[in-house]
């Protein structure tokens, strides 16, 4: 037992009187404290000796909170706050100490008496988080639950922390047992990877002691490489097109909600939609982040093949029309896997325009007006019309409607669209 530290330990949402003598702040409620760490919302962990989910009970009526039971059997329970969240739990084992060297690493089994304010810390973790070192508490306890095996670089990433060598060893030993973990669990884990940029260098780590194998079997060095890219180059467009950054940080939807996540995302998986589609199913993927990556993937072939720069107005008229949508994952994705900034500049202006003729097309005619002047009936042939008489309103061939009405008359007269779509 320690005397307490000067730390930003949190404030509870109600009166401490309300819990029993030996209570404890537990796991990163702790160590964040010590870290002086802002968490936004407040996340409280609780342990105490007995009728956990009972007291939780009580404290959730007395302050008209939510209540939820997360484990019935280990005792497990939330109180859910307007500002954040309060988890109570029975301690395991017979005391303190067998609950604190149950779990993952050492700077998350520190414990801290409410009443006494005085630190528990039979592990050494106050020392590792001065060290910045994250330490396995045991090789048992990381076989326990395996996802602690990819949590330790999460941690690095969160807290820029060094993961101790013999914990990566044993990490690397262990991590086929990572097959075992729920597809849900490992997608929040990488999620949070892939939120920061210093997980770039996690996630390389990961690649190397085989961790990130366990679930993308054919990754490489160069698609991991490409993500670490993406952190890079986003910082160089920044400075360029600031009114950018917002755009790759739109919330898409699911544990991965912004468009730069998803690009990195897009590195790691197959190239191929339907095999990405497929990967990213088998890991809970949302559907609009399923949507945005293998969209992101139908369109990045344009770019590639011509590297940004050798596109004509027509093929980026038909670029845009699939690609605005998911734009800031296509040009992250794609300047991580080759195309230069410089190539790919006009894109970029033409995208953040709003009234660009190209990226957000203002339509020249409609289809009732093909419908009203031509003897047609609904078909696909009045999509395709559309399509051709756009483009050659935007390459200056017609500057009409009139004259785009009658450019589709004398295609149907000549029997001319087959050649034109061609």
């Amino acid at each position: 037992m320690e005397n307490g530290l000067s730390a930003s330990f949190p404030t509870l949402p109600f009166p401490l009187e309300w819990l029993p003598q030996e209570v404890y702040l537990v796991g990163g409620t702790v160590r964040d404290a010590l870290l002086n760490r802002d968490r936004g919302d407040f996340d409280i962990d609780l342990v105490l000796e007995k009728d956990a989910a009972k007291l939780a009970r009580q404290i959730a009526r007395r302050c008209e909170a939510g209540f939820v039971v997360l484990d019935e059997q280990r005792d497990i329970a939330r109180v859910v706050f307007e500002g954040g969240t309060v988890d109570v739990a029975k301690i395991e084992g017979d005391n303190l100490e067998q609950d604190l060297r149950r779990r993952d690493f050492t700077i998350n089994a520190i414990a801290y008496h409410l009443y006494h304010q005085v630190l528990i810390d039979p592990l050494g973790g106050k020392w590792d988080l001065e060290a910045g070192v994250i330490k396995m508490v045991s090789a048992a306890n990381l076989k326990a639950d395996p996802l602690r095996l990819l949590r330790a670089y999460r941690q690095g990433a969160q807290l820029q922390f060094t993961i101790d060598a013999t914990t990566r060893q044993t990490i690397g030993e262990l991590a086929p047992h990572l097959k075992l973990v729920a597809a849900e669990r490992i997608q929040t884990e990488l999620s949070y990877i892939f939120s920061t940029s210093a997980g770039s260098v996690y996630l390389q780590q990961a690649w190397e002691d085989g961790v990130l194998s366990t679930w993308f079997p054919e990754v490489t060095q160069q698609q991991v490489q490409q993500v670490q890219t993406i952190d890079e180059v986003s910082d160089t467009l920044a400075q360029q097109w600031p009114q950018l950054v917002p755009e790759w940080e739109k919330n898409v939807g699911g544990e991965s909600d912004t468009m730069q996540a998803l690009a990195k995302l897009a590195c790691l998986v197959p190239i191929d939609p339907d095999s990405a589609e497929s990967k990213l199913t088998e890991l809970r993927y949302s559907r609009a982040e399923i949507r945005t990556v293998t969209k992101t993937l139908n369109v990045l072939p344009q770019l590639l093949e011509t590297k940004g720069g050798e596109m004509s107005l027509r093929d980026q008229y038909l670029f845009f029309q699939q690609a605005v949508p998911v734009f800031p994952c296509v040009l992250l994705t794609a300047i991580a896997k080759g195309v230069t900034i410089e190539a790919i500049a006009p894109l970029i202006e033409r995208y953040l325009h709003a009234d660009d003729p190209v990226a957000y097309p203002q339509p020249i005619v409609t289809g009732k007006d093909l419908l009203r002047s031509l003897p047609l009936s609904p078909s696909p042939l009045i999509g395709q019309l559309l399509t051709e008489l756009q483009i050659a309103y935007i390459e200056g061939s017609v500057t009409s409607a009139e004259e785009a009405l009658e450019l589709a008359k004398t295609w149907i007269d000549q029997g001319k669209m087959k050649r034109t779509q061609s």
